[in-house]
């Protein structure tokens, strides 16, 4: 009996023990709820450099926090389309999209400045106006307004200037000329050097210029054209990309879902959309590299890379600075944007000429 009493009093404290330890570790177990989140991009799968980065922002969420927050990523047309993603997220439907903001200028025009601007900053000077100067604050009050918060995404550029059926020789080609472009204030030059610009899904942007329904096209660089098809469509591709010197996309969160996040998710994600941006751009830059020296060599008999002739460089870029300043004029917003970005570019421009220019000039001979 005595020993009966022993060994129940023993097992009855292992029992405790195990109890009271479970006890001590289920905070760690249930006070760590999961997350499951839904993203749509703008773009189609087959666009595997933007649609990649969004999917790379899920993975690394997924494994900073340790499988509690999920991000399940669609592509444009899936569950949102296209170019409804800024809404959904916006309304709560999704939480989450991937895009370039210079799709939702009709919103407010100051949101170009976040994505690019003709004859603008390069990619590290876009970063730097976000992160060192009041980019991403301003980014943060413009989309305040649709319960939105933004992080920028991967940089993808420089760019092209896009595809075309006839030669670029003069300012005057480009008079009647119907062209896809996405960036807004790149289009109105265009439109001021007697061109007509055509915004349109990108998955559409073969079909039209395969038709005829428009006479140039551009999109990002050789590797995504090429992808899309475009080189089988115009035999003269352009360089350099005037219009988009430093494209950077977007991450759009609902700000419902971003504020009922535990703070280290948040954190988790910011820090995630930080990453992605290192991931993205080096991705873009390897891949174009790889693509052009394609385009070089298996299609030298049908495709002619060229470099736009510095005289209608300096065309455009007259007719960027009075589209840039007319645009800036339309709201407030707009106004404080286009005066923070022009004061950015003018400190970072010296430094960019001296430590970059002349050593890329260098190189180039």
């Amino acid at each position: 009996m005595i020993k009966r009493r022993r060994f129940i009093a023993t097992a009855g404290g292992a029992v405790a023990a195990v109890t009271a330890s479970a006890i001590v570790d289920a905070p760690n177990v249930i006070a760590q709820p999961k997350v499951q989140w839904r993203l749509s991009t703008a773009w189609p799968p087959v666009l595997d450099v933007v649609q990649g980065a969004a999917q790379q922002l899920a993975r690394v969420v997924d494994e900073m926090s340790g499988g509690r927050f999920r991000i399940e990523v669609f592509p444009g047309g899936q569950i949102v389309e296209s170019f409804g993603c800024f809404d959904a997220a916006s309304k709560g439907t999704i939480e989450a999209f991937m895009a370039a903001a210079y799709y939702w200028r009709a919103k407010e025009p100051a949101v170009e400045w976040f994505t690019t601007v003709p004859f603008g900053m390069n990619p590290q000077g876009m970063v730097a106006w976000y992160y060192q100067g009041d980019g991403l604050k301003l980014w943060e009050e413009a989309y305040a307004t649709f319960d939105l918060v933004p992080r920028p995404g991967p940089g993808f550029a420089p760019q092209m200037a896009g595809w075309f059926r006839k030669k670029i020789d003069t300012i005057g080609d480009y008079k009647g000329l119907k062209m896809r472009i996405g960036t807004g204030l790149g289009g109105k030059v265009y439109v001021k050097a007697g061109g007509t610009a055509v915004l349109l899904p990108v998955a559409e942007t073969y079909a039209a210029l395969e038709r005829g329904v428009i006479d140039a096209a551009e999109w990002v660089g050789p590797h995504d054209d090429m992808k899309l098809g475009l080189h089988k469509t115009a035999r003269y591709y352009y360089y350099p990309g005037w219009h988009e010197p430093g494209t950077t996309t977007e991450f759009g969160f609902n700000k419902k879902a971003y504020d009922a996040l535990p703070v280290d998710l948040r954190r988790t994600l910011d820090h995630a959309a930080a990453a992605v941006q290192v991931y993205g751009l080096t991705d873009f830059h390897a891949k174009n590299a790889l693509a052009l020296g394609r385009l070089k060599t298996e299609f030298s008999g049908k495709v002619e890379v060229r470099q736009l002739p510095f005289p209608v460089l300096r065309e455009l870029r007259k007719m960027a600075a009075e589209v840039v300043r007319e645009e800036s004029e339309k709201t407030p917003m707009a106004r404080r944007v286009h005066a923070s970005f022009t004061k950015f570019q003018a400190l970072v421009g010296p430094w960019d000429h001296a430590a970059e220019g002349a050593y890329h000039q260098f190189v180039a001979i």
